[in-house]
């Protein structure tokens, strides 16, 4: 006999905890309006080739792509603008090289594989980032999605020839036909005066969807396929010879070795007896040293049980014109001032931004630090300008400081069951606070709103991380789902649209009937939600899909007097595939609706963006979909 467990009494108490509110489940906490983060990439617009060096006729722009995912290396298009593709013509499969030339690079890029497709991104045409359809691959190797190719030695022992290649750490690899999201900082070569390498190439940083596949890589030459002599300057080169693949928001900043000099610079020490913590009349404070510097470190001064006040003034030589943005991040409270100009001030933040625009030549700056309380240290400054790599401008920064502090993180793992955990969770920019975690055995994972019956985003990987939650204080209470997600609408799941011209609610309000009911779990422990709105009585579950390598199917059913409409998903458009099933962008994954006999979705435009709805009619129905990416 199944175990039923209900918590209805206990969700009760929690969702009735604080401020006696009407509604109070519907409540999320907004985060503010979100600062200027990082300086503008240079992006390449993809109105037609005209960005890249005169190559073969593989390669084309077009307005539209899709792949179906039985059909090998095939890509289906349509007219238009803003989307680059190989066509895997194999008579003309020429590889494609850009107009610009680049050392040290931050790439961004979308790609789309299609099945059992095989492609590459050659920095400089010598070291190559993998692209393939990966999908499902348990154990990636250096030839799959992500992975750094191997060094080639024709001379050497047969089946011996290859070596020095990357595999990725781990298959973060999206499904074919879905677009992915690849971020790389790739460093060059360095020569000295005499044409000699003094450094070798090496990657920074390889992140696929979210997820960082490798870091800190270094290569002694060029990846098998890439030119062999190394170079300071060279082209991006797209691999145009192996298979067809599609490529869009392609965007990048160069970098030189520049930074911000330090000079005339004095440190002035307060004492902060009283805690105080803002910077007015600081300078009435009793001062314990002034000296002469040529670097600013101030964690290198503080012990934790010290209550002071630092000041650095002095100027910055800048190395180029343009703008120039910084960050500070602070346990306590921070100052930037630079020419005359309050960039930053964290009054009410423990991190924020600031951007100028600086000459080439002298800029007067202050710097300052307030840490009123006897425990905790944290402060750091970044910045980043033209042609410069954000970098912390401290001489001991918190990132040297952290080296010998690495936080173990506290990992809840599904391997055996079924794994159930409740948290916050960060969704876009609201904190959900009466989410669930749920991890099932197949490395299959979901977030879901209790306080509106809603599915917030589904991920695979190894369930999740709640070091926000344990360690120490565990001030965020957030879990963060441990590999890359894709995100749900997040609005309300269910609703009876009067018509199909009507906006579909974002959360609750008060002529929405909702009651959570709470769940119970089956034998194998896994959890089905009951809820009712609208007067339809809805229970919902999720279960892993026996048909895709990477999906879960949710199983919905309804009994209502009248009719209700579900809201399937949103994106920037939703394209019909065959086999009834549907391929949602932006977020990029597929909804499978086959086997639903008399129930089906359809697509509507509204507000700048697409839904994919089905309404179930009144009366006890059933319906299930699988999500897929």
């Amino acid at each position: 006999m199944k175990k039923n467990i209900f918590f209805c009494f206990v969700l009760s108490l929690v969702l009735s905890c604080g401020k006696n509110e009407k509604n109070p489940i519907q409540k999320t906490t907004k985060t503010e309006k979100k600062q200027q983060t990082v300086l503008p990439f240079t992006t390449i617009e993809l109105k037609d080739l005209s960005a890249f060096k005169p190559t073969g006729a593989n390669w084309k722009v077009v307005g539209d792509v899709f792949a179906d995912r039985t059909k090998n290396k095939t890509l289906y298009t349509e007219q238009g603008t803003g989307i680059l593709i190989n066509t895997n013509d194999q008579e003309k499969n020429k590889n494609l090289f850009t107009s610009f030339s680049h050392g040290d690079i931050e790439l961004e890029i979308d790609v789309m594989m299609p099945l059992k497709s095989n492609s590459g991104l050659y920095f400089q045409g010598r070291y190559e980032v993998q692209l393939f359809d990966s999908w499902g691959v348990e154990q990636p190797k250096y030839v799959d999605m992500g992975g750094i190719y191997q060094r080639w030695n024709k001379d050497a022992e047969k089946g011996k020839e290859g070596y020095e290649g990357h595999a990725p750490i781990t298959n973060a690899a999206k499904a074919p036909g879905l677009w992915q999201h690849l971020k790389i900082i790739f460093h060059a070569p360095k020569f000295g005066a005499d044409g000699k390498k003094t450094k070798n190439a090496w990657f920074e940083e390889v992140s696929l969807n979210g997820v960082l596949l490798h870091k800190n890589v270094e290569l002694t030459g060029p990846t098998r396929g890439g030119n062999a002599k190394e170079v300071a300057l060279a082209p991006l080169m797209i691999q145009g010879d192996h298979g067809a693949v599609a490529i869009k928001n392609i965007a990048y900043k160069l970098y030189e070795n520049k930074k911000l000099g330090i000079e005339n610079t004095t440190l002035e020490v307060y004492e902060n007896p009283n805690r105080q913590r803002n910077f007015k009349q600081y300078d009435t404070l009793p001062k314990l040293d002034e000296i002469k510097t040529d670097s600013i470190s101030p964690l290198a001064r503080f012990k934790d049980n010290l209550q002071q006040m630092l000041k650095y003034s002095g100027t910055f030589n800048v190395p180029s014109s343009g703008d120039y943005l910084f960050d500070i991040n602070v346990y306590g409270k921070g100052l930037l001032v630079v020419n005359n100009d309050t960039l930053i001030n964290t009054s009410t933040k423990d991190y924020e931004y600031g951007k100028i625009t600086l000459e080439k030549g002298k800029a007067s700056y202050t710097l300052m630090y307030n840490k009123p309380f006897p425990w905790g240290r944290s402060f750091d400054v970044h910045v980043e300008g033209p042609k410069i790599q954000r970098y912390s401008i401290l001489e001991t920064s918190m990132n040297d400081i952290n080296k010998n502090k690495t936080i173990k993180p506290i990992l809840v793992t599904a391997k055996n069951k079924t794994k159930i955990q409740r948290s916050f969770v960060q969704f876009k920019d609201y904190k959900k606070t009466h989410a669930i975690n749920v991890g099932l055995v197949e490395k299959l994972n979901y977030a879901f709103d209790l306080s509106t019956g809603s599915l917030l985003y589904v991920w695979g990987g190894d369930f999740l991380n709640t070091t926000s939650m344990w360690h120490s204080r565990g001030n965020q209470q957030i879990g963060f789902p441990n590999g890359f997600i894709v995100s749900s609408h997040g609005e309300l799941d269910f609703y009876a649209l009067k018509n199909l011209n009507q906006t579909w609610p974002k959360t609750l309000s008060d002529d929405i009937k909702f009651n959570q009911i709470g769940y119970k779990r089956n034998n194998k422990g896994t959890p089905e939600f009951f809820f009712n709105i609208s007067d339809a009585e809805i229970s919902t579950t999720f279960v892993s899909s026996t048909k895709t390598k990477r999906g879960l199917n949710r199983i919905i059913q309804v009994n209502s007097k009248q009719g209700i409409y579900h809201k399937i998903a949103e994106g920037q458009n939703i394209k019909a595939l065959p086999n009834a099933s549907y391929i949602i962008n932006n977020e990029s994954y597929y909804i499978d609706f086959s086997g639903n006999n008399t129930l089906k979705p359809i697509i509507r435009s509204i507000n700048s963006k697409e839904e994919l709805l089905v309404n179930i009619p009144a009366g006890k129905q059933t319906l299930q979909y699988s999500i897929i990416w």
